[in-house]
């Protein structure tokens, strides 16, 4: 249900790779009519629900590379959480955050120290690469070069990383 309103208002959103590096994408119309860049109250009251739903698959990732338990983010009807009218699941991802879900006397969530660690990997960062969203393929040929270059570059990234 929150997904299709989402869509509704023109987000689509969800992880993806870009040669080879994984992040999550929030596409945002570049319309000024578009409904997403009008605010109701009576439509939605938790509008940066979609941001913080992506921020928070970042957060999974880094918590699995460091061995960190956590809850699953989709895994929210399994702790009690539904989505609700207007606030969608503004209370699951807060509990989320700050380590306030119940689970038999306990409480779970994401270990408080996840927002002071680094990507484990940090050489992904170090060979940096420009990415340039404005220039998206528009045809199947430039959709091949797209994935030509994305082999060669992720070639070079391992000759490097095996130096």
């Amino acid at each position: 249900m929150m997904i299709l309103k989402m869509k509704q208002i023109g987000l689509a959103f969800g992880g993806m790779d870009y040669k080879d590096i994984g992040f999550s994408n929030i596409r945002v119309p570049n319309d000024d009519k578009s409904y997403i860049y009008k605010y109701d109250a009576r439509v939605n009251l938790f509008p940066e629900e979609v941001f913080i739903h992506e921020f928070l698959h970042t957060m999974e990732r880094i918590s699995e590379e460091y061995g960190l338990e956590y809850p699953l983010l989709h895994d929210n009807e399994k702790y009690g959480y539904e989505v609700q009218p207007k606030l969608g699941l503004k209370n699951w991802y807060g509990d989320f955050m700050k380590k306030q879900i119940e689970l038999n006397g306990t409480y779970i969530g994401l270990n408080p120290s996840i927002y002071y660690l680094k990507p484990v990997h940090q050489n992904a960062f170090e060979y940096a690469m420009e990415i340039d969203i404005q220039n998206e393929p528009d045809n199947i040929i430039e959709e091949i070069k797209i994935i030509i270059e994305t082999i060669i570059n992720s070639t070079r990234y391992i000759k490097r990383s095996n130096t």
